[in-house]
């Protein structure tokens, strides 16, 4: 797990970057400051941290400021901001990375994904074998049954509980979705288009509109906060035709 803490004086900014996070298993946010100056005393007198989330214009204390100060504390620095006029001075403190305000969770997984890279797979690994979860199934009495991750089509939300669709049944267990994403997020293939469902990229039969069909039959509507991460995908995906010139 790496160590996060995000500096915001925004607190919807900071709750934006949170529903992100909750999107990376391999990412641990250890506290979160929308006052620079509280920032600038506890990451100085704290333990090294792995990741620093850091907003430029804030009162006070700038991100550029505090970012100059605390360099030395965190081994990735990443600016945040509505303003592209900071990337020259993001540039002279060394930052990692710069996230120009609104950015998609697309944008911010591929971004953060690069500063900590995952490990590829040896030529021959076998670890696809195991690729596979136990879940109690409240239908069967909390009988564990194994799941494939391949296998997997959409995980829906339950209030309390979750309901796994796989290739040819669900399974309910008690879990949360933010839990199950934490597994399903060192996948390649998995996303979420809506707060209730997380979909496999690979099962989806049809889009039309904002509506996804799954290969089951399970059909989601994208919600609006997921809007400009799914089109995205589209525009990756789409096989466009050339127009002949006259």
């Amino acid at each position: 797990m790496y160590k996060c803490i995000i500096v915001d004086d925004e607190p919807h900014a900071i709750e934006g970057l949170l529903k992100h996070i909750e999107s990376m298993s391999e990412l641990e946010v250890i506290a979160t400051y929308t006052d620079p100056v509280k920032a600038l005393i506890e990451i100085s007198a704290g333990q090294h941290l792995d990741l620093v989330l850091l907003d430029v214009d804030m009162p006070g204390i700038t991100g550029i400021e505090l970012a100059n100060e605390i360099r030395k504390k965190t081994d990735k620095l990443v600016f945040t901001t509505a303003h592209s006029k900071y990337a020259y001075e993001a540039f002279q403190i060394e930052a990692n990375a710069f996230l120009l305000k609104p950015y998609s969770l697309t944008k911010f997984i591929s971004t953060i994904s690069k500063l900590f890279p995952k490990k590829n797979k040896a030529p021959g690994d076998t670890h696809d074998i195991d690729n596979f979860v136990l879940v109690k199934s409240k239908e069967e009495n909390l009988k564990l049954i194994k799941v494939n991750i391949r296998d997997i089509i959409a995980v829906e939300s339950k209030v309390n509980y979750i309901q796994i669709h796989v290739l040819n049944k669900s399974i309910t267990t008690y879990m949360t979705l933010s839990e199950i994403a934490k597994i399903l997020n060192e996948q390649n293939g998995f996303v979420q288009f809506q707060r209730s469902f997380i979909i496999a990229k690979e099962h989806i039969e049809s889009i039309s509109g904002n509506s996804v069909k799954m290969s089951n039959g399970v059909v989601i509507t994208v919600g609006e906060y997921y809007r400009k991460s799914f089109n995205e995908l589209i525009d990756a995906k789409l096989l466009k035709t050339r127009r002949k010139s006259s």
